[in-house]
């Protein structure tokens, strides 16, 4: 299912159908026309990007599509399919996999047990150095009740921005099955550093189009995927639930 997906969205002629008004970003509804059939994404343009004083121009799109990649590479396969499309109603930008949802049940509504769902959540966002995780971005899809997470825009960035609002298992220890997923995604980066603190100017040269880093290539910089190795280590060197920082603000704003 997720090949012909891909296909759909890599080829499909894009139709809009509305835009999201919530957000800082341009954000579209739109309808995909392949082969006979109409799957519903949502386009965002680069254009349509807010410019950030700390994130490049126009790279939001691209750690959509890296958010995406992290989660499949992990098997966690909890945000949905993204693509780049070149050729979208306002120029390049991502499309994602539309997920139906009820917007009224996000993470400050959430029952305890789907907040008990939620430590893969969390140590994704701590190793993709998630600096915006709102309450709203996490879905549970109708009908089915699979997790989903969505807007990954301001991840990956070089430094410290980790601001979300799932603290919820600070302290805890990493379960191992999690530890495992994150060693064997680690290990499709490049082979683990020779010294206790390499650089990321260093690390960055050594992971050239090794494994993962191949693909990631295409939508970050040689700097942001060495640090994504470098967080990678630390959890796996520290395996339990951060806690939040005290010296700069935890949390996003507005939380939902």
């Amino acid at each position: 299912m997720n090949g012909k997906l891909k296909q759909a969205l890599e080829n499909g002629k894009i139709v809009l159908q509305g835009q999201f008004l919530l957000g800082s970003n341009y954000t579209f509804l739109v309808k995909i026309q392949y082969e006979g059939q109409t799957i519903p994404a949502v386009y965002k343009p680069q254009r349509g990007e807010n410019p950030l004083w700390d994130f490049p121009e126009a790279s939001l799109a691209g750690r959509e599509v890296a958010a995406y990649m992290v989660s499949e590479a992990m098997g966690l396969g909890f945000v949905p399919l993204t693509v780049l499309r070149a050729d979208g109603p306002f120029g390049p930008g991502s499309l994602q996999q539309f997920i139906e949802y009820d917007p009224n049940y996000h993470y400050f509504t959430f029952t305890k047990s789907d907040r008990q769902r939620l430590r893969p959540v969390a140590l994704f966002d701590f190793l993709v150095n998630n600096a915006d995780r709102k309450g709203s971005h996490l879905l549970i899809e109708k009908g089915t009740n699979k997790l989903w997470l969505i807007d990954h825009g301001l991840c990956f960035h070089a430094e410290d921005k980790l601001r979300t609002v799932i603290w919820d298992f600070a302290g805890e220890p990493i379960p191992d099955e999690l530890l495992a997923a994150l060693q064997s995604f680690r290990s499709t980066l490049l082979p683990p550093p020779s010294s206790l603190h390499p650089s990321l100017h260093s690390l960055a040269c050594r992971l050239g189009q090794a494994g993962q880093a191949a693909s990631l290539t295409t939508v970050l910089t040689s700097a942001e995927i060495a640090a994504l190795a470098v967080r990678a280590d630390h959890l796996l060197a520290h395996p339990v639930f951060p806690y939040p920082p005290e010296d700069r603000r935890a949390f996003p704003y507005p939380p939902l």
